[in-house]
């Protein structure tokens, strides 16, 4: 021992994967320092505690979890992580050089299965324990402030507060260590342990094995959707670091992706630092801003809430971005919130309708932008606004030109002035001078059934004679004065 060497023993991470690499060690003598205190096995992931101690990482998570620190780990303080790099790279180029594969890290269940048989040998099987030094406010957020007695098998007997009741949960210490050993919970256990760290290089890490593991698990996205995990993601979203924003924001879309998540992500209060994002973050957040509210908007249920909590002017700023991506999901967000009625007058107060008439003219994403004016062109407000900014000379121009990037386009274009006809004289009007009618005809029996019926029905609406209409009509008076509706809406 003086030396700093000592031959290898078995440790308490005795597995069939590990076998031959214990053999080799065996072999071999190994520096004392490269040795976890805590687990006497070789460190894959050796980090620095407030103390100074070094210790691998997980048995680190593993006593904060446990509020427990082992007299073999002496007086450790475990409110501060740090990676050790230089100790990382010693131990490998150590296998190196005796041609041992590298040490994987120990994973945290079997972390706590040891730290529980340490908690019984080191008083006798008593159940008591000492507290160890976690520190910190963050752990005192976390971590039970008394530790329940322990059962003579070593597992607890009342599950730790942190821990979430499945709906079979009973008394009885079984389920409590069914809880313990659920990979999610040892997930999510790990995750808030590297979200709330003070090192931004943990945040990282758990921010990118977040989105990570939220890529394409269902099952992990629906579990790890949590009020403590989303408040920890919540708090890093406005973070100055690229990767901590960038990462933040991505997960959080992936966790929207389950439909059983979007209220209760926005009921979280994650919309205004998406917002915010959306407003003025980094170009990469700012994509997944707009997919994120763009996910979030399709659950009614979140549709008003987003829009009285701001998101309308900046995705409507977001349509001019320089990024294809943040464009499209913007429009797709503005197409699905602009189904409910408050934010269609929202929108057209904030001057929706020049900006998407002006971006339809321009041939800038005419199919998505003429979805979000289908949905204006329902409302009376939509439509007096929009007869005002001359979407009847657009639409029909178009229709006459027929040079729509796809056959949806053209038949949301055929929607829209349907919705359009709805506006009374002033629209058969505007429709009259604009040459509607000739367009319209060569329009029918091209499309679909559906979008042949709405052509038919423009037609009736131009064509029809009532006693109102057989009266001699002044059509450009008409076309100089507003209907009731528009003076309503120029009131407003």
């Amino acid at each position: 021992m003086g030396s700093g060497k000592h031959r290898w023993k078995i440790s308490f991470y005795k597995s069939p994967s590990n076998l031959e690499l214990q053999k080799k060690l065996a072999e071999v003598q190994i520096p004392i320092e490269f040795l976890c205190p805590i687990s006497k096995s070789l460190m894959a992931d050796p980090v620095i505690v407030s103390s100074g101690h070094t210790f691998e990482r997980n048995c680190v998570h593993a006593c904060v979890s446990l509020s427990f620190t082992p007299a073999l780990a002496g007086a450790a303080d475990f409110s501060i992580v740090i990676p050790n790099l230089a100790l990382k790279s010693a131990i490998l180029s150590w296998c190196q050089l005796h041609r041992i594969d590298p040490p994987k890290p120990v994973d945290f269940y079997s972390a706590q299965k040891l730290l529980r048989t340490l908690m019984n040998s080191e008083h006798g099987g008593t159940g008591k324990y000492r507290i160890g030094s976690v520190g910190g406010a963050d752990d005192l957020s976390r971590t039970p402030s008394v530790v329940s007695a322990a059962s003579s098998d070593g597992r607890p007997s009342t599950p730790l507060p942190f821990a979430t009741r499945p709906s079979c949960y009973s008394s009885s210490s079984s389920c409590d260590n069914e809880i313990l050993m659920n990979p999610i919970f040892l997930e999510e256990e790990e995750l808030m342990l590297k979200l709330k760290s003070s090192q931004i290089s943990d945040q990282e890490d758990g921010l990118a094995s977040l989105r990570k593991l939220t890529r394409t698990r269902e099952d992990t996205r629906l579990h790890l959707c949590t009020p403590r995990l989303l408040s920890a993601v919540k708090s890093l979203i406005p973070s100055k670091y690229v990767a901590l924003q960038v990462n933040a924001v991505a997960a959080l879309v992936n966790l929207s992706l389950e439909k059983q998540n979007k209220v209760k992500i926005v009921r979280s209060g994650i919309v205004p630092p998406l917002i915010d994002v959306l407003r003025g973050g980094f170009s990469e957040s700012q994509e997944h801003a707009a997919g994120a509210l763009f996910s979030l908007s399709l659950d009614d249920q979140n549709k008003t809430a987003i829009g009285v909590l701001g998101a309308l002017p900046p995705l409507l700023h977001a349509l001019r971005s320089a990024s294809e991506r943040t464009r499209h999901d913007s429009a797709l967000a503005l197409y699905h919130l602009s189904l409910v009625q408050s934010n269609r007058v929202k929108m057209i107060k904030l001057g929706s309708v020049q900006i998407l008439l002006g971006m339809v003219k321009s041939g800038h994403m005419p199919g998505r932008v003429m979805l979000v004016l289908c949905n204006l062109a329902a409302s009376m407000e939509g439509r007096a606004s929009m007869l005002d900014g001359g979407a009847v000379d657009c639409f029909v121009s178009l229709l006459s030109r027929d040079e729509f990037d796809s056959v949806a386009t053209r038949d949301s274009c055929v929607a829209a002035f349907h919705g359009l006809s709805n506006g009374g004289l002033r629209f058969k009007g505007l429709a009259k001078e604009a040459g509607a009618e000739k367009v319209l005809e060569k329009l029918e029996g091209k499309g679909s059934d559906h979008v042949n019926e709405k052509v038919r029905r423009i037609l009736e609406t131009l064509r029809k004679r009532d006693e109102e209409e057989n009266e001699e009509i002044d059509w450009e008076e008409l076309l100089n004065s507003e209907d009731d509706v528009s003076q309503i809406n120029c009131s407003n």
